[in-house]
């Protein structure tokens, strides 16, 4: 395959259909089952042959990546469509970093299966960073512009904060979604 994505085939429209299909089913059942689900009920969801998968994925750790690359991709991509859709960019922001929390709070499972290979963790933190980082940041400048928000705050800190306060997340009495509307209303200017 290609280094640059403008080189590499492009497939059919119904294996990008079968890809995506595998990608939703393969996230709903790590979040549900963990990422140990049997290959089999992942094709069930998506509704193709466990061939399919294979195809798509050789081995459970490249579609354990390709989930966390599609989860963050979609994550990265949803700013700007807040951004376009909201009047209040605070909103928008806000918006946001709930999907940011929730992608952290459903991804326990996979930061685990992925931490035993230190290289391939590691890679795609790097990657998480550079999608993720720059989509914060332009929502912070948005709302900063529009004098919503006071100004000065670093997109990977408060990415950091997000992210620590989504530890624990699924303890009972404990609600990091609460916790992080807390923070974003903190940002506040008004």
């Amino acid at each position: 395959m290609a280094d640059n994505p403008a080189e590499a085939p492009r497939k059919r429209a119904d294996a990008r259909r079968n890809q995506q299909a595998l990608l939703d089913a393969a996230a709903a059942a790590f979040i549900a089952s963990g990422v140990d689900i049997p290959v089999r009920e992942i094709a069930a969801r998506a509704g193709v042959g466990v061939g399919t998968i294979y195809r798509h994925f050789p081995t459970r750790a490249d579609l354990i990546v390709a989930v966390y690359r599609h989860q963050v991709e979609a994550c990265a991509e949803a700013g700007p469509a807040l951004l376009s859709t909201h009047s209040s960019p605070h909103t928008a922001l806000g918006e946001w970093i709930t999907l940011f929390t929730d992608f952290l709070t459903t991804k326990h499972g996979l930061a685990e299966a992925l931490q035993s290979d230190a290289t391939t963790f590691e890679t795609l933190h790097t990657y998480f960073l550079d999608r993720l980082v720059p989509t914060c940041a332009a929502l912070l400048t948005a709302a900063t512009t529009a004098g919503e928000i006071h100004p000065g705050t670093n997109p990977y800190e408060l990415l950091r904060a997000v992210g620590n306060l989504c530890i624990g997340g699924s303890t009972p009495r404990y609600n990091p979604r609460r916790m992080v509307a807390l923070l974003i209303a903190g940002l506040s200017a008004k």
